[in-house]
């Protein structure tokens, strides 16, 4: 195990375990975007709740699962390791710096940026994970049923209702506003993050730069960031009697 040490003990070796646990999370954004998109369907959450089955049932897909949660916690302390190393080689900051002539903005606020998702992530988690796992949900002092998660059944078969969960999670504006501010801080994290990943793999070149920046800016960037947020918009407004 010493390699593990002296890879998480070096900046370097830290800035790669950090670029391959994002683009590894990057990957997933894909996977769950394709799944939640079933949330537009005119199908009473059918596909929605068949989606949410297969995921938490999958044998393969939990045991991917569990190294998403691992991704998630080395990435989020690999950055705090990284911003504190950064911030103590520079202790002294120079009087007359313009960190904006040398530098994007989103690189220099991708800690503030990260800290917003992370805190995203655990309300996430704790609203629709926890709930399928083990409860009710309770939001603003209510509980969408006491004692259980509501079931339906499709085919004889009984699964978790996990539509009716979503609904009644975003029937609520501040918990809306809550998910697209949060997807606005993930957009500015992935423009910069993504093609970060790359370059510290050592995996850029002028063949194909252009071509990550692209996806980065516009893929990772605005695509998936929309389309996430456009869900609890669209259901917030269903809900509601907004729109039909």
């Amino acid at each position: 195990m010493s390699w593990v040490t002296t890879t998480l003990s070096s900046s370097l070796g830290r800035k790669v375990v950090m670029s391959l646990t994002g683009l590894f999370l990057c990957t997933f954004l894909i996977v769950h975007l394709v799944g939640n998109l079933q949330l537009f369907k005119g199908d009473e959450g059918q596909s929605f709740n068949e989606y949410s089955y297969f995921m938490t049932h999958n044998p393969i897909i939990k045991t991917i699962s569990y190294l998403l949660y691992t991704s998630i916690i080395v990435h989020a302390v690999m950055a705090l390791v990284l911003t504190r190393q950064n911030q103590a080689s520079r202790p002294i900051k120079y009087a007359y710096a313009k960190p904006e002539a040398n530098s994007h903005w989103t690189s220099r606020n991708m800690g503030i940026l990260g800290t917003i998702i992370l805190i995203f992530i655990v309300i996430h988690m704790r609203t629709f994970w926890f709930t399928m796992h083990f409860g009710p949900i309770t939001l603003a002092g209510e509980e969408i049923q006491a004692g259980s998660i509501p079931e339906v059944t499709y085919d004889g078969e009984p699964i978790k209702n996990l539509y009716a969960v979503t609904t009644f999670a975003f029937s609520y504006l501040w918990y809306v506003i809550l998910y697209v501010v949060s997807m606005a801080a993930l957009s500015f994290h992935l423009v910069h993050g993504f093609q970060s990943g790359f370059q510290s793999l050592g995996l850029r070149h002028k063949k194909y730069s252009p071509l990550i920046e692209w996806v980065g800016t516009y893929g990772f960037g605005v695509l998936i960031p929309a389309l996430f947020a456009a869900m609890p918009v669209y259901i917030y407004l269903k809900v509601h009697h907004i729109i039909f």
